[in-house]
């Protein structure tokens, strides 16, 4: 056994470095995955995507690929034994067959985060009970009555399955008694939150990320409007105080301190009329939200998160020009009914001279599915806005 793989085993505080020429393990073959191999390879690492479904974006650009269920406790052992770190692009991974895996290799974030942050409850409660303002909320287990607690909660509120939710999936807003029907009939018999509804001023989130070593780096903060409960532009700087976004910053790095986190971290928060900062989620991993620092920032949020799981020193974090990040969604392709009739405008964002164009390689786009994104740079945040609202219009 190696001096740093006896060190792993003694304490996983003593991590050792995965320099570049090594190969990094990633459970998952989405989008997220596909942009951290780019970076990862650029960097000289090899990659080594973990995913059940074949052809996935993240497959088609790196070394290797392992095509199995992540419940499969052989292959992934063999998996594990084949990488020197792994790490993961999404959270909704089963957390129990990692368990034994950790003996094998290091896993960054580990499995306890991860359980931690896929599960609407536990995440809501580990953050009531360190003191870091989540939205109000009530839990209701599996066969509870959810129109009594509802109720209770007060209209409008929103109800959230416990587990596996994502981009507006696994939640209704319940303004009226129409719409509390409805949730009633959608989650019988599972577990849910019910949050209180919260009049925001704007929506927020701070991708963070944290070394093997310790080190500590915060991106700045972006503002963030939905469409949909889908993300749809991304703005940086937020347009808010200094101060506020300082304390979001704050909070931010004291989430990932308190978690003890290893990788990426995105806090989502809330900025209400009065000036509060509540968090909204956790996501582990690189986060939508943060696709700007691709073409905005010295250093991007999937470099970073490779130097964070494999124990270098974290890049710069500086912004270099506002800017604004576009989702670009299945609704974009040109629809007759359910057949597509027609692609996007790429020309339109392509002949702009401060924009950037970035597809997932997906093969089919649906309504409502990430296809890809692109972002424009300019002198002001309200600039680019104003410039990607119109690329936006025209594409």
């Amino acid at each position: 056994m190696t001096a740093c793989a006896l060190n792993f085993q003694l304490s996983t505080l003593n991590f050792c470095m995965i320099p570049p020429g090594k190969t990094i393990g990633v459970l998952g073959g989405g989008q997220l995955g596909r942009m951290f191999a780019h970076a990862a390879e650029r960097l000289g690492y090899r990659i080594h995507i973990y995913e059940p479904e074949a052809n996935g974006p993240a497959g088609e650009v790196s070394a290797l690929e392992t095509n199995r269920p992540y419940t499969d406790i052989e292959a992934l052992t063999t998996f594990a034994k084949s990488v020197d770190v792994v790490t993961y692009e999404f959270e909704n991974i089963p957390a129990e067959p990692l368990w034994a895996i950790e003996k094998h290799v290091q896993l960054h974030p580990h499995w306890n985060v991860l359980e931690t942050c896929q599960n609407r409850m536990r995440e809501k409660n580990w953050l009531r009970k360190n003191n870091f303002s989540p939205v109000p909320f009530a839990e209701v287990e599996a066969g509870d009555d959810l129109a009594a607690a509802i109720r209770k909660m007060g209209l409008p509120c929103v109800v959230k399955t416990a587990d596996f939710g994502y981009d507006g999936k696994g939640q209704i807003k319940v303004a009226d008694d129409a719409s509390l029907a409805k949730a009633v009939a959608s989650f019988a018999k599972q577990r849910c939150v019910i949050e209180k509804f919260i009049d925001f001023k704007c929506e927020l989130s701070v991708v963070v990320a944290r070394s093997s070593t310790g080190e500590v780096k915060a991106f700045s903060v972006a503002e963030n409007i939905h469409t949909k409960h889908i993300l749809d532009f991304s703005i940086v700087p937020a347009r808010i105080p200094a101060e506020t976004a300082a304390a979001a910053e704050t909070l931010a790095l004291a989430i990932v301190e308190k978690l003890n986190v290893v990788g990426l971290l995105a806090i989502e928060l809330f900025l209400t009329d009065r000036g509060e900062l509540l968090v909204n989620e956790l996501a582990p991993r690189p986060h939508n939200s943060g696709h700007w620092t691709l073409d905005a920032c010295a250093t991007s949020q999937f470099e970073q998160h490779v130097r964070a799981v494999c124990g270098l020193p974290l890049g710069d974090v500086s912004v270099i020009a506002p800017v604004v990040m576009v989702n670009i969604l299945g609704d974009a392709w040109k629809w007759q009914g359910n057949v597509i009739t027609g692609e996007p405008n790429w020309q339109a964002v392509l002949a702009h001279p401060r924009a950037k164009l970035h597809l997932y390689g997906k093969k089919e786009p649906r309504i409502g599915r990430k296809m890809g994104h692109f972002t424009v740079t300019a002198a002001t945040p309200g600039t680019a806005l104003e410039a990607a609202r119109e690329l936006k219009a025209r594409l």
